[in-house]
């Protein structure tokens, strides 16, 4: 019993930790000496990075991003835990990105970190959410949009193809947090846009407010 505890505090912990490690910090002074935090949409997560750095360096971050949340599941499965505390090591590697203890707990929105978490725990519901980016992307030219309603697709996998209703349940929370992380960019995008169509449909990828 005492190691169980001891397991899933050590699942946990370094889920945190995980989740903590600056990707787009650390990669934006190294590249060019900048806090990705003062720049661009003020986001550490990769989208920022891609726009503020270049494609090279924020595809970097993105998929260092998406490892964290692979990195804590799997973290969790080779620590032995039970199927809950490896969901809980998931949700707390996202909240690690958003406020990581690196950084004064000021991070990122955690949408790559928990694409990486899904991915973990639901691999078949990747190829699903990749079709339902392209083809957002391609009518939108809008990659946020794109990954976001991409990952909407996930509790109905969950449903549908893995029958878990504590999937479902899990993959619903974590949309919630990013949508509430989301809120207050969704705001300033339509003051800037002036209407909904200027902010969901751009005009190229690097159209952004």
């Amino acid at each position: 019993m005492d190691n169980d505890i001891i397991s899933a505090a050590v699942a946990i912990a370094g889920a945190y930790l995980i989740g903590s490690f600056p990707t787009a910090y650390i990669v934006g002074r190294l590249r060019k000496g900048i806090d990705i935090r003062k720049v661009g949409t003020r986001n550490m997560g990769a989208m920022n990075a891609i726009y503020s750095l270049g494609i090279v360096y924020g595809l970097i971050v993105l998929i260092v991003d998406i490892a964290k949340g692979i990195a804590a599941v799997f973290l969790a499965r080779w620590l032995e835990v039970g199927f809950i505390i490896q969901l809980a090591a998931g949700g707390t590697a996202i909240i690690g990105h958003i406020f990581p203890v690196f950084l004064s707990f000021r991070g990122g929105k955690g949408g790559a970190v928990c694409i990486g978490v899904l991915a973990a725990l639901m691999p078949m519901a990747a190829p699903f959410g990749t079709g339902i980016f392209l083809i957002v992307l391609l009518a939108t030219r809008f990659p946020t949009l794109s990954y976001s309603l991409a990952l909407c697709c996930v509790p109905f996998v969950a449903w549908l193809i893995y029958h878990s209703g504590v999937l479902v349940l899990f993959s619903v929370i974590m949309l919630l947090i990013l949508l509430a992380g989301y809120v207050p960019r969704i705001r300033e995008m339509r003051t800037t846009g002036g209407s909904w169509h200027r902010v969901l449909v751009r005009r190229n990828l690097k159209d952004r407010f």
